[in-house]
C-alpha cells in the first residue's frame, strides 16, 4: 500500500465545533436569555420554536417532544396502538424505529428496502398488510424522503393510518411538500448530529389533524389536559426550553447548511462517480435530501475502513446488522424476508457530512478514497 498523503488535523465526522463557532453570539444569547427568565421548563422558546417550525414545513401543528424516539412513540399511542396490532416499518434503520412500536406490545412488521436507496420498498408494503395492521412507519433515511406517495395511497386505501419517521431528513423535500408534513403524522429528530440539532436530545411531531395534536400535546406531559387532569395514559415527554433555544439559534442559518450540505454531496457524487467497489445510492427525482449522513456502498468495507482512518478519514456504518438480525427484535421477524437489507448492511458506509466541511476537506475525503480503493484492489 503506498504511503498515505498528509492528513489534514483532526477531520471531524460531523464538525459541530465549526458549527457552534459560526453560530456562538446567536447560541450564547439564547441561551443566556433562558438562564435569565429561568424559565426552563416550557418556557417562552417552546411555543416560539413550535411556531416556527411549524410554518417551515406548512404544518398546523408542532408538537415539541423530548426526542425522535418519544416523537415515535408519543405518535403511536396517540392513534392508539395497543398490544395485538401491527405496525408496517422498515427493516434497515436505526432500533427506535420499531423499539417503539414493540414497546406498546405491538408487532413491528420488517419491509425489505430499495437497493438503490435503502429505503423502505413500497412496492413490497402491501403483501405484508393483515387484519391487525393499524399503520405505516417509513423511514426517510440518510435524508431522503422514502416513496410517501405510494405508501399514502396504500394507507388510504386500507384506512390506516402513515407516521413519517423524518429523523434524518428534517429539510428535505417531496415534490413541494416538506419532510414531515408529507402524511399522518411525521416526527423528527434534534439530536446534535442531525441536519437541524440541539446539544442534548430533541425532537418535534407534525400533524395537520387537530384531535392528533391535541392528544400528543397531552400524552407528552403525562396524559394532562389541565394540570393534574390525567385524561389520557401519557410520558414524560417535553423538550426542555434550553434545547429548543438552541435550535432557534440554529435556524438562522439552516436555510443555508441545507444548500452547503447538497454542494458537499454534489462535490462527493461527481468525484466518486466512477470508482470501481463504490456504488452512490440513487436520488429519486422530485426528492431534494436533507443529507443527513453522504452512504456509499461499498466492498472490502473492513479494510477500507481500516486504510481511511489511517489517512485520518472517519467513518461511519449506518447500520451494519438489519433490524429482524437484532437480537432484540428476532421474535418478529425471518431472516429469509429481507435479503437486500441484510446485503446493504454488509457494505453500507458513511462519510464525513456537515455543513462547515471545507471544500478542502471534502476533496480530501474523495482523493483519500480512491488512493484506498486502488490500494485494496
Amino acid at each position: 500500500m503506498n504511503a498515505p498523503e498528509h492528513k489534514l488535523a483532526a477531520m471531524p465526522f460531523t464538525d459541530l465545533q465549526g458549527q457552534y463557532r459560526a453560530l456562538k453570539p446567536q447560541i450564547d444569547a439564547r441561551i443566556q436569555r433562558v438562564l435569565d427568565h429561568g424559565q426552563y421548563i416550557m418556557g417562552p422558546e417552546v411555543r416560539e420554536l413550535e411556531e416556527r417550525l411549524s410554518a417551515w414545513v406548512s404544518a398546523r401543528h408542532c408538537i415539541t417532544v423530548a426526542s425522535g424516539t418519544e416523537a415515535l412513540l408519543i405518535s403511536l399511542m396517540a392513534i392508539g396502538i395497543r398490544a395485538g396490532d401491527e405496525v408496517i416499518t422498515t427493516d434497515f434503520s436505526f432500533a427506535a424505529t420499531a423499539e417503539v412500536i414493540a414497546l406498546l406490545g405491538a408487532k413491528p412488521v420488517f419491509v425489505d428496502v430499495e437497493p438503490d436507496t435503502c429505503n423502505i420498498d413500497a412496492g413490497q408494503i402491501e403483501q405484508r398488510l393483515s387484519q391487525k395492521t393499524r399503520a405505516i412507519m417509513p423511514v426517510s433515511l440518510y435524508g431522503q424522503c422514502a416513496d410517501m406517495a405510494a405508501i399514502n395511497a396504500i394507507a388510504q386505501r386500507h384506512g390506516i393510518a402513515v407516521i413519517e419517521d423524518a429523523a434524518q431528513s428534517f429539510g428535505a423535500s417531496l415534490g413541494e411538500r416538506k419532510s414531515g408534513n408529507l402524511s399522518t403524522l411525521g416526527c423528527t429528530s434534534f439530536f446534535p448530529s442531525k441536519p437541524l440539532g440541539c446539544y442534548g436530545d430533541g425532537g418535534a411531531i407534525f400533524t395537520n389533524d387537530d384531535a392528533l395534536a391535541q392528544a400528543c400535546r397531552e400524552i407528552r406531559v403525562h396524559g394532562q389536559s389541565g394540570r393534574y387532569q390525567h385524561t389520557r395514559i401519557g410520558v414524560g415527554g417535553r423538550m426542555d426550553t434550553l434545547q429548543c433555544a438552541i435550535v432557534l439559534a440554529k435556524l438562522e442559518r439552516f436555510d443555508w447548511e441545507l444548500r452547503r450540505r447538497c454542494d458537499i454531496a454534489q462535490a462527493y457524487r461527481q468525484g466518486l462517480a466512477s470508482v470501481p467497489g463504490v456504488q452512490l445510492l440513487a436520488q429519486r427525482a422530485g426528492r431534494v435530501s436533507a443529507w443527513a449522513q453522504f452512504s456509499v456502498l461499498v466492498e472490502r468495507r473492513p479494510l477500507l475502513q481500516e486504510a481511511l482512518a489511517a489517512r485520518g478519514i472517519p467513518t461511519a456504518v449506518h447500520y451494519p446488522r438489519p433490524l429482524h438480525l437484532q437480537p432484540a427484535f428476532q421474535q418478529f421477524g425471518r431472516s429469509e424476508d429481507c435479503p437486500v437489507s441484510r446485503a446493504v448492511a454488509e457494505k453500507v458506509l458513511s462519510l464525513p457530512m456537515s455543513a462547515d466541511l471545507s471544500d478542502e476537506q471534502v476533496a480530501q475525503v474523495v482523493s483519500q478514497l480512491k488512493q484506498s480503493m486502488a490500494a485494496l484492489g
